[in-house]
């Protein structure tokens, strides 16, 4: 089996592409610069190609010869949702199998382009005769990381949102794998699945968690949806102000890891477990 990973060099898709390498799936890395092939490889991609996502030409020569697809989008590209439809008429020109696409947890979230947008990706996959798997993961624990950092720098963590508001969370690892399933397997096919891990958690309660792990106080701070880099391109300064002014009211509510768990066959990753593992991780790198 030969399996296209958009991303393969990224921290995400990179996760996918060593699952499936883990698995003895061949695996050609789609990336956008001859500087991440690189990267690409290292996760276990056995070739790459340099492609620009909106260009069907680009992707038809990216696609050939492959059985399936991982598509991941970046979020707050100008045009997401065409980013993403792009490769799904490519796929299905190219007689490509099986798509999987990582989507984002509640699309239904319309006043936000980085939920809306996956959408129509989602509706062009469903239209199409591929098969497909569409995966919805709920916020990446991955960010995590910098509370960590942040709680041991200074025993305080932020952000441009409230610390009382609520987040479900997934650690991509246990999407990667679900992923891989989908990729490999027919278990999961024709199936759109949310996958979260248990619980939701505000930046209280992980100040908390870190509090009992790091045996030393951590607080956590407010910070005002507003605070963005008049730098920034417009389309990006705009999906974040509406994403965090969001956050701050709403927070992304869910958290039920019941359909991740059924997937993995095992308790998906619990934010106080990846906490753990990160502060463990810390703590013996120091020893």
């Amino acid at each position: 089996m030969k399996v296209l990973a958009v991303g393969a060099a990224g921290p995400s898709a990179g996760l996918v592409t060593r699952a499936l390498a883990r698995r003895g799936v061949e695996v050609r890395g789609l990336v956008h610069a001859p500087s991440r092939a690189a990267a690409a490889r290292e996760n276990g991609a056995v070739d790459t190609v340099v492609a620009d996502l909106n260009d069907p030409q680009q992707l038809a020569a990216a696609l050939a010869g492959v059985d399936a697809v991982f598509h991941i989008v970046p979020a707050f590209v100008p045009d997401e949702a065409a980013t993403g439809t792009v490769m799904v008429a490519a796929a299905a020109a190219a007689g490509v199998r099986r798509i999987v696409f990582s989507s984002v947890y509640h699309p239904s979230l319309v006043a936000l382009s980085n939920h809306r947008d996956k959408a129509p990706v989602e509706q062009a996959i469903y239209d199409s005769d591929l098969e497909f798997t569409v995966l919805q993961p709920a916020m990446f624990m991955a960010q995590l990381g910098g509370h960590v950092a942040a709680a041991r720098a200074g025993g305080v963590i932020g952000g441009p949102y409230s610390a009382t508001t609520r987040f479900a969370y997934v650690d991509y690892r246990d999407v990667a794998e679900a992923a891989a399933l989908a990729l490999t397997t027919d278990r999961l096919l024709g199936g759109t699945f949310e996958l979260s891990g248990p619980g939701q958690f505000s930046r209280e309660d992980i100040a908390a968690a870190l509090t009992e792990l790091l045996g030393r106080p951590v607080r956590a701070t407010s910070g005002s949806p507003e605070d963005r880099d008049p730098r920034m391109p417009a389309h990006l300064r705009d999906g974040l102000q509406r994403m965090f002014e969001h956050y701050d009211g709403a927070g992304l509510h869910g958290g039920n890891s019941l359909v991740l768990d059924t997937i993995l066959g095992r308790a998906a990753t619990s934010v106080t477990d990846y906490l753990r593992e990160l502060t463990t991780t810390d703590t013996e790198s120091e020893s």
